[in-house]
């Protein structure tokens, strides 16, 4: 099995981000499908950048017909990503009261990124599946928001112990982004981003152009 780098490997921190000062733009204004369960009050759930969204829209257009992408969460206030991160950290070192916080911070990067380096904060990533033309989620096998513990490993991408139909809906998924540009993060398989300090690490990319971002703020 190749490698998996996790989120909070140093080689992830130590890329450099040269910031592009792209903009976030509402995915609720494109011609992506969105799931509102994560709405927030401000819509940050909505926003990506702009050469994300382009990228998705791109995807998009590659799927077989009767199959769309389904937005799920694209950008994520810092505050609240450290919210994540420490409730999950904290789950986990509950559950294993032996593991040193070296432990714990590594297990926690499986499924929530460290604030300092998480790709969502940068609008860079967006939580992804796929529906069918009604609108209706399509079986990958878990839900998108499925721990490694509560799915015994099937959120990971290449999960042996998920059905030949969530199986083949991976590939058709990981075929549109990957030929947009993006990168999953293997750990879960509905995580792509573009842009940020992972997708360079994977794309041996000397810099990342999308670091820590604010929403636009509203007239």
């Amino acid at each position: 099995m190749a490698e998996v780098v996790l989120m909070c490997d140093p080689r992830v921190a130590a890329i450099p981000v040269r910031e592009c000062g792209e903009r976030l733009v509402d995915a609720r204004y494109s011609r992506l499908l969105l799931d509102h369960s994560r709405q927030d009050p401000e819509g940050a759930f909505a926003h990506v950048r702009e050469g994300v969204i382009g990228r998705l829209l791109a995807a998009q257009a590659g799927l077989p017909d009767g199959v769309r992408l389904l937005m799920v969460e694209g950008y994520r206030p810092p505050d609240l990503q450290e919210q994540y991160f420490g409730q999950y950290a904290q789950e986990l070192r509950d559950a294993n009261p032996q593991w040193s916080s070296d432990q714990v911070r590594r297990a926690a990067s499986r499924y929530v990124a460290p604030p300092e380096i998480a790709p969502h904060t940068a609008g860079a990533a967006v939580d992804i599946t796929l529906a069918d033309a009604d609108g209706r989620e399509l079986d990958l096998g878990t839900s998108t928001n499925a721990t490694p513990e509560e799915s015994k490993g099937a959120c990971y991408m290449a999960a042996k112990n998920i059905g030949a139909k969530a199986r083949y809906h991976r590939r058709i998924l990981a075929s549109a982004l990957t030929g947009a540009g993006l990168v999953n993060y293997p750990t879960e398989w509905w995580h792509w981003s573009y842009g940020d300090r992972y997708w360079a690490l994977m794309t041996r990319s000397p810099t990342a152009p999308y670091g820590p971002t604010t929403l636009p703020s509203t007239p």
